[in-house]
């Protein structure tokens, strides 16, 4: 294991945290917010220091990365920067417990936007804007950024690769471009320009500009941490209409939007993830909005209501306009359906991912058929391709994951006494980063009422969960440290 290289990349990442921990520190100087001020500046200081120190003993690291180092690389990433990310939070004295600051900064980190606040207004400016800002620094991937802006060579393409491969959602993650940093800024050039177009779309219905810059935050990061206690419900109908469509675009593979940009775009709509991601979306919004009729007042509220709960839900996002815990037994079954399936590969959102869903059905289809015809050879294509047999056998093995984690996870947290259905969406709404459940977790309620373990477990969830399971299951492995 090469723990110096690892130790440097770390590095650089709280180096990159400590700085996006300034803006919000400026915010809170110009409200005068004396306690946050000192919890950003307290924060800044240590998490620098542990920057500095980590680089001072690495700074002679090895060259050399392969895939075990990258996947440990990034687990331990993403564990120190929730750890120190969570301590203005703490030292500021709004969320006075550390393993509550904790699961509200992983919650942010990963998008899942599950939250232990009761009234999130009353955070102070610098905190809210903290708190949304995770969601967008989390949503592409800290290090996608730090590879977007480090030094290119030629010789890291590799290590590099393995550190994205671990990051990126979706059973196969691919280069753009030639070079891995090239690809990195591409991501993050999209990423930026459709997080500047929803601010200039909130902001042309009259939202405010922290409003808005908060609330796109959470939409292009598929988060949802609002500012208000209401989420997005008192807004106006166009500015939920507009968070509906930016939800479903950051659900989209982004490669669409690069093959979009340089003008392939038959091989955009023929792409069979993206038309299952918007026929999955289409289908559910009808049925929801068929079953919840008579709830609402018109035609055109009931879709939009529909509508942006499919989106914010699929998307794994979390926004809610409504309590759609309120909704009939069909329409939340479609919403927990659809909690599972999650967004597509490749996107900001989480969830199980269109793509993999994709090949299991698919999967099966040949499966059967091989049963009616054992003699003739089927295969697995998407897009036309064929799908390797490791990748099918990857996806399975990462549903078999899946499940195991999902059921273990049900079991432990039902120790604090909620009901099966609480526990069991607490624990979908937190693996799959989608952030309200149903019932006691729904969205107008939160999560602090759980214990210390149940929170502690949802936490290594959300982790799990944004990082696609592998990456946090080597570092409870013994052989990752063994080298065996």
């Amino acid at each position: 294991m090469n723990y110096r290289m690892m130790g440097k990349f770390i590095s650089r990442i709280l180096m990159v945290e400590a700085v996006f921990m300034i803006p919000a520190l400026l915010i809170s100087v110009f409200h005068e917010e004396t306690e946050s001020v000192f919890g950003f500046l307290t924060s800044i200081v240590i998490t620098l220091a542990t920057a500095v120190l980590l680089y001072l003993l690495c700074r002679k690291a090895r060259k050399g990365f392969y895939a075990r180092e990258g996947l440990v690389c990034v687990g331990a990433s993403w564990i120190v920067m929730s750890l120190l990310g969570c301590l203005p939070f703490y030292f500021s004295g709004e969320i006075p417990r550390f393993v509550d600051a904790l699961f509200e900064t992983v919650s942010g980190f990963t998008t899942t936007g599950a939250s232990i606040l009761p009234e999130v207004e009353t955070l102070s400016m610098g905190n809210l804007y903290w708190r949304s800002f995770t969601h967008w620094l989390g949503g592409m991937g800290v290090l996608v950024f730090v590879l977007a802006i480090g030094r290119g060579r030629e010789k890291s393409d590799g290590y590099t690769m393995h550190l994205l491969r671990a990051e990126s959602p979706g059973p196969k993650v691919e280069k753009l471009v030639p070079k891995m940093k090239d690809s990195a800024k591409i991501l993050y050039f999209i990423y930026v320009f459709l997080t500047i177009l929803n601010v200039v779309f909130l902001l042309a219905g009259g939202m405010p500009l922290f409003d808005a810059v908060c609330t796109a935050y959470g939409t292009a990061g598929t988060g949802g941490f609002g500012i208000k206690n209401d989420s997005i419900a008192g807004y106006s109908p166009y500015l939920q209409n507009v968070c509906t469509v930016f939800m479903l675009l950051f659900g989209v593979n982004f490669s669409c939007y690069y093959m979009l940009a340089i003008r392939q775009v038959k091989n955009v709509f023929k792409d069979e993830e993206l038309r299952f991601y918007l026929g999955t979306v289409l289908a559910s919004i009808l049925l929801i909005a068929w079953n919840v009729r008579g709830f609402y007042g018109t035609l055109e509220e009931t879709f939009r209501h529909a509508a942006f709960q499919v989106a914010s839900i699929m998307t794994t996002t979390g926004f809610a306009t409504t309590d759609f815990d309120l909704w009939p037994s069909f329409s939340r079954a479609i919403l927990l359906g659809l909690m599972i399936v999650g967004a597509c590969a490749g996107s900001t959102g989480g969830g199980f991912k269109c793509g993999r869903t994709l090949l299991l059905i698919k999967s099966l289809r040949r499966n059967v058929r091989q049963i009616l015809h054992p003699q003739k050879v089927q295969v697995v294509r998407v897009n036309g391709q064929m799908v390797t047999e490791r990748v099918l056998d990857n996806t399975n093995a990462y549903l078999a994951a899946y499940a195991f984690i999902v059921v273990f996870s049900f079991i432990v947290i039902s120790i604090d006494g909620f009901s099966p259905m609480t526990n069991f969406s607490a624990v979908l709404a937190c693996f799959n980063n989608i952030g309200p459940g149903l019932e006691s977790v729904g969205p107008t309620c939160n999560f602090a009422d759980y214990g210390l373990l149940s929170k502690s477990l949802l936490i290594v969830d959300m982790l799990a969960g944004r990082l696609e399971i592998f990456p946090i299951l080597i570092l409870f492995s013994r052989s990752t440290w063994i080298g065996r």
